[in-house]
């Protein structure tokens, strides 16, 4: 049997997700955003998903994809997507314009170099851009005095096709009670004021949690695999459901008396005699190493907790309280009934982070 390891995707999930876009954003167009891999999900296969309803899930269709890089657009458009593609960083050299040009792409704004490299050469076909504007993120975007400056520039670029959107990123979107998000808003709609274009604001948090920042473009991201992008609420009471489920299976089982080590180290010391079964799965997957001993796994639908440290290739689990647990029972590592949200939480992370690291050699299938 081939190793075990293995990520199930699941179709069904990721259009319930994008319904609750939608039921959180009506009439908002949204901007998907599937950079770094599609959060670890597969870039090719979640722009298809999205782009390729059928017929009765033409609901499930989003308007344009954003990506971090132009690598990542080449890819798309070498597999046949034709959907809007917006590079979120825009471009890193200037010849990097006419690149954009070939591939039909959007081109995010964020910097003076990037209006001045434009305004220097002619593309063979004019760009769409987003303007990015700073409201406080700090990270990319113009200053919002450089904002009007910046805008009427683009207006007259011949390399620019109007209308110019507005975009800004927030810092706090995630914390419902920051005065952040509120500030962050104020200043957008005040250095914008009188400008045409569409606007762009909000990611997940803010579509979940603060209406009045919905623009006429939405670009979820960790929504759309099914996480919740607060801390103090699950998934699952947002009504998404988890596109990923991670999972592995028992290879070994072992007696361990009272006082002896499991793993590495010997970190872990059990308290009483056990079985300790042994599962397919390790930091070369992309299972966080620094889980602590207690950070659950589902062992046939059970909870059990890790064990020791994890390895390179495997971890190990606590089967006091299955004992009928068998070699090739079904381990999730996280998925439904799991949420990666308790995994990252366990491991001092994200779940932005552990999604994104699910490595080349696990194997993904597909489902419904």
């Amino acid at each position: 049997m081939s190793r075990p390891t293995q990520a199930i995707i699941d179709r069904a999930a990721l259009r319930n997700n994008v319904a609750q876009v939608r039921a959180n954003a009506p009439g908002r167009r949204i901007m998907a955003i599937i950079k770094a891999n599609a959060y670890g999900h597969g870039l090719v296969r979640i722009a298809q998903m999205l782009s390729r309803p059928s017929e009765e899930q033409h609901e499930t269709k989003v308007d344009a994809f954003g990506v971090a890089c132009l690598e990542e657009a080449e890819r798309l458009r070498g597999v046949g997507i034709q959907c809007p593609i917006t590079l979120l960083e825009g471009v890193f050299e200037p010849s990097e314009y006419e690149d954009a040009a070939r591939l039909g792409l959007t081109v995010v704004i964020h910097h003076l170099w990037q209006i001045a490299a434009l305004e220097s050469i002619r593309v063979s076909v004019p760009l769409s851009v987003w303007l990015k504007v700073d409201t406080g993120m700090h990270r990319l975007g113009l200053p919002l005095a450089d904002t009007r400056n910046a805008w009427d520039r683009l207006s007259v670029c011949r390399s620019v096709r109007p209308p110019i959107g507005l975009m800004t990123h927030f810092a706090c979107a995630d914390v419902r009670s920051s005065f952040m998000t509120a500030h962050q808003m104020a200043s957008f709609r005040g250095v914008i004021a009188g400008l045409e274009g569409a606007s762009c604001l909000a990611n997940s948090a803010a579509i979940l949690g603060h209406p009045a920042t919905h623009g006429q473009w939405v670009r979820p991201g960790l929504m759309l695999y099914g996480v919740s992008p607060f801390v103090d609420q699950s998934a699952a009471s947002l009504g998404l459901h988890p596109v990923m489920q991670f999972s592995s299976r028992l290879i070994a089982l072992r007696r361990v008396r009272a006082g002896e080590t499991v793993g590495y180290g010997g970190a872990w010391v059990s308290p009483v005699d056990t079985m300790v079964g042994t599962v397919a799965v390790g930091y070369a997957d992309g299972y966080p190493r620094h889980a602590p001993s207690g950070t659950p796994v589902l062992v046939n639908g059970q909870r059990a907790p890790l064990v020791g440290r994890v390895s390179m290739d495997m971890l190990c689990v606590d089967l006091k309280d299955q004992p009928n647990a068998r070699i090739g029972d079904p381990v999730l590592l996280w998925g439904k009934d799991l949420p990666v949200e308790e995994i990252a939480t366990a491991a001092g992370t994200i779940p932005y982070e552990l999604l994104c690291h699910i490595a080349p050699r696990v194997a993904v299938q597909e489902q419904n």
